[in-house]
């Protein structure tokens, strides 16, 4: 039988004269059939420490008071199995030169999107992707990304790619958590060390993941993957 997954997509960083050079893309996947029970053990998490149901996890909001919650919250997706995440990190974007690849910007962005997500993607499996609503990406462009994604694939009917759309990141617990990971991310490649309770996070998750964080995993990795990626156009 096939299985249909839901993934669920954040990014950081993203834009081409933010001031900052690293760029981070995350997508946190998992089954269709999963996605209440999923969701509902989050909120449970929230109210155990004294949070509503609501409350939105963001990696911006992470502080030594929540630090618990936030701990409880990664150690939840490592020992959910349902639960899968794939990182790209872009470790200096200001050194890109779309001018020798006759591109913009957002072209390369799509470019990407497209890494991170292509390997998630099995052919005996059906998708839908959900896209943290940013600037970046409007529909015509959430549109044009679901035509190349399916067409490298050979997915012309859209059959495997079911649906590509935006949403609002308090409509999905599971896109809050990507936020978590993706942020992790970008605070690590960044070299920041000022906050305490973010440098204890990304500790937890080395200890889960088994990685440094700062190499590719496997191309297989299924529970925590990640790609640096350095590819034409930076020196």
């Amino acid at each position: 039988m096939t299985e249909l997954y839901n993934v669920y997509c954040d990014e950081s960083c993203h834009l081409e004269n933010d001031g900052i050079s690293v760029m981070t893309l995350g997508a946190l996947w998992c089954p269709v059939s999963k996605r209440a029970e999923i969701a509902k053990r989050v909120r449970e998490i929230k109210v155990k420490h004294g949070l509503s149901a609501e409350f939105e996890i963001k990696w911006t909001k992470v502080s030594r008071g929540q630090l618990e919650f936030y701990l409880d919250i990664i150690d939840y997706f490592f020992d959910d199995d349902d639960c899968h995440f794939r990182g790209l990190v872009v470790p200096d974007k200001s050194v890109l030169s779309h001018q020798s690849f006759a591109q913009s910007h957002d072209d390369w962005y799509y470019k990407m999107y497209f890494v991170m997500l292509k390997s998630i993607f099995e052919p005996d499996s059906k998708y839908r992707v959900y896209i943290d609503i940013k600037d970046t990406l409007g529909h015509d462009k959430i549109e044009k990304l679901h035509n190349v994604i399916c067409n490298s694939r050979y997915d012309f009917s859209q059959s495997m790619i079911e649906r590509m759309q935006r949403i609002h990141s308090h409509e999905a617990e599971q896109l809050q958590v990507a936020d978590l990971l993706i942020g992790a991310l970008a605070y690590l490649h960044r070299g920041l060390q000022t906050n305490q309770a973010k440098l204890d996070l990304i500790a937890r998750i080395k200890e889960r993941s088994g990685y440094q964080l700062t190499r590719n995993t496997l191309l297989r990795e299924n529970k925590f993957n990640l790609f640096i990626w350095n590819g034409q156009g930076v020196s």
